[in-house]
């Protein structure tokens, strides 16, 4: 009985499936792997509940159709306004929240002499308060 099976044949080794296969699962894994989720227990410390976090204050500058501006009850003159809110500013905390109210006929210039004296004091948060 002959065998017709030559020995010096070498076999060649298919691995395109293999790849295939890795490949699905590399875009399966990347994929979920951002869905999952951890949770650790932290046991974070009893507060008193007797005390209370203060409101921050807020500072509100008013700047009228003749340009004098106003700080609670006091009147500033509106050119020597950035010297006196220099001095103002040291009673206040630079997160301190400033509200501007200013008349609308007045001109854009006035009202970027009033932020840029209200940046050159310290504040870091000013708003511009409109009507409803």
């Amino acid at each position: 009985m002959e065998n017709d099976f030559n020995w010096d044949e070498k076999p060649e080794l298919n691995i395109t499936p293999l790849v295939d296969i890795m490949l699905v699962l590399l875009a399966i894994l990347m994929v979920t792997t951002p869905t999952i989720t951890y949770q650790e227990q932290i046991s974070l410390p009893k507060g008193s509940k007797t005390s209370k976090a203060d409101e921050q204050k807020s500072l509100e500058i008013r700047m009228d159709a003749k340009k004098k501006i106003y700080i609670k009850n006091t009147v500033y003159d509106y050119n020597s306004f950035p010297d006196s809110l220099n001095l103002l500013a040291k009673q206040y905390d630079k997160n301190t929240s400033v509200y501007i109210r200013a008349d609308k006929n007045l001109k854009y210039d006035n009202i970027v002499y009033l932020l840029k004296s209200i940046k050159e004091a310290g504040f870091l948060k000013v708003s511009l308060v409109t009507s409803d």
